[in-house]
């Protein structure tokens, strides 16, 4: 692990320690924040349980489906963007102020199209997850040397190996960079709906606990996320890091 690795690490378990130390001392009322430990023992007995399985099984399902149509959809928009410096110059301001719409707004729409199903809640989430991942592929395609695009033109490429042995290479850390973003976007969306706008999931799952002050329960299930959302972009980290560092590229 980098020195940086050991570093986050460091400052995470700071805070961990901290936050427990403040709420076991009671310095902050349980009523506002309850220990980590409390928070963990929580979710344990949750999990044990079972209780909360159909909740976890719903909602990391909508957010896998989020997540891989951002990420497909995000890529292919960005090279057809890219394609076409016209298209890109009318859809950069707009791209700017995307994360400004209230997607929300749209869920009674998308109810009348899709139906009483799962299909609203994935379709914000991939509203929220896209963007990032067409700017993220825009940025990476922009980094490409303009001498290896020469060089391959006069070695006569096609277009298919100009892409797989020159863009893709040269956009990937920025497209890792996107894919990382779009877990978090999804996970955002798919929750946020589920807390406002669904009869179930973890989002839904908080909002009860919430709302008949099951604070022990709403904590656990927010752990419980948030561990989630890191695991994922750890193994997607690891992942870069490891290309990067057979071309020479690891930072």
């Amino acid at each position: 692990m980098t020195r940086a690795g050991w570093i986050r690490i460091a400052i995470v378990l700071g805070a961990i320690a901290a936050l427990e130390l403040v709420t076991q001392a009671g310095l902050v009322s349980r009523h506002t924040i309850i220990p980590p430990t409390a928070m963990a023992g929580a979710l344990w007995g949750l999990i044990a349980s079972g209780e909360i399985m159909p909740d976890i099984v719903k909602t990391l399902s909508n957010v896998a489906a989020a997540f891989v149509l951002s990420v497909a959809g995000g890529f292919v928009l960005g090279l057809l963007i890219h394609a076409a410096p016209r298209l890109r110059r009318a859809l950069d301001p707009l791209l700017a102020t995307y994360y400004a719409v209230p997607f929300f707004v749209f869920y009674p729409l998308l109810i009348v199209i899709f139906g009483m199903s799962d299909l609203p809640i994935i379709v914000i989430g991939f509203l929220f997850g896209v963007v990032a991942m067409i700017i993220a592929t825009l940025n990476g395609l922009d980094r490409v040397p303009r001498v290896a695009l020469k060089v391959a033109r006069l070695s006569r490429m096609d277009p298919v190996s100009i892409a797989l042995l020159i863009k893709f290479p040269a956009a990937t850390p920025y497209l890792f960079t996107g894919i990382k973003l779009a877990v978090a976007y999804s996970f955002i969306g798919v929750i946020a709906s589920e807390f406002i706008l669904s009869g179930a999931g973890l989002g839904f799952a908080i909002s009860y606990a919430y709302n008949n002050f099951d604070t022990p329960k709403m904590y656990a299930l927010m752990l419980f996320i948030l561990v989630s959302v890191t695991a994922v972009n750890m193994v997607l980290h690891t992942i870069e890091q490891r290309m990067l560092r057979r071309r020479g590229l690891a930072r």
